[in-house]
């Protein structure tokens, strides 16, 4: 039986993933404390995954987060206290090469790891005591990590949160300018489309208006097609891809504790 991630093993072309990957350590070296811990989650025979956990309190809801392809769990410790002061703890998880994880990213592999990532994720919670219940949500690239698990473990979380996100690769190839021929490639799937199509959980989705990465049709594509029946779309005003928590904070967090409050 061909397993989901293989898929993607399509897009694991140089030309791509020279764009689609930044990978670099964590150069932030931010001190383990009783509101931040460090974890290493074994993803293969000899490649972990690092992940930090920012920590708001024992009985918070806990989210599992993917983060944007040029980002490192490490450098989210001011966002995680924000995530925080809205009741939520948050735990982000690396890619291969970025961090201190093994390896190197490719499209699949990424897609293959998020399903140890949340093994270790549930292990973690229950050996050190977070009974809260449990989010899953991407930023960006991470968007197709946190769809593939809404996608095939419904009962594992409460709901789903995607920020700045996509789910239909061809299209989004074609808006940054990278052209079959150049790649090489005869076709290109869109795995994400069937995948949001499966989702049943209330999922929220948060895209800035003047995206120029990702644009918000991209974020709309999500919302027509997920299969949840309860759904949010929420455009933060003024907001590119990179200044949307910067510009829009006060309505993004606003609207993340309301969508979790509900379902918590």
């Amino acid at each position: 039986m061909t397993e989901s991630w293989e898929e993607f093993k399509i897009l694991d072309q140089p030309a791509l993933l020279n764009f689609i990957f930044y990978p670099r350590g964590d150069y932030f070296r931010i001190q383990d404390s009783d509101r931040i811990m460090s974890f290493s989650v074994p993803v293969e025979e000899g490649i972990s995954i690092s992940c930090k956990f920012y920590i708001g309190g024992r009985q918070n809801p806990n989210l599992l987060f993917f983060h944007g392809n040029g980002e490192v769990a490490g450098e989210y410790a001011d966002i995680g206290e924000e995530f925080n002061r809205i009741g939520l703890n948050l735990f982000a998880a690396d890619y291969r090469g970025y961090g201190s994880s093994g390896g190197k990213p490719t499209v699949s592999n990424m897609i293959k790891d998020s399903h140890p990532l949340l093994q270790g994720f549930k292990k973690i919670l229950r050996e050190k005591g977070f009974p809260g219940s449990r989010f899953i949500m991407g930023r960006s690239l991470g968007s197709a990590s946190a769809i593939e698990l809404a996608s095939k473990y419904p009962d594992e979380f409460k709901g789903l949160i995607i920020e700045s996100g996509f789910c239909d690769v061809t299209d989004l190839l074609a808006r940054i300018g990278i052209s079959l021929k150049q790649t090489g490639l005869k076709t290109v799937v869109s795995p994400g489309l069937d995948r949001v199509a499966k989702i049943t959980l209330p999922a929220l989705i948060l895209h800035g208006k003047y995206d120029s990465i990702v644009p918000l049709m991209e974020g709309e594509k999500i919302y027509r097609y997920i299969g949840s029946k309860d759904k949010r779309m929420v455009v933060i005003p003024d907001a590119d891809h990179n200044t949307i928590f910067m510009v829009g904070m006060e309505r993004y967090m606003k609207e993340l504790a309301d969508f979790v409050s509900s379902y918590k």
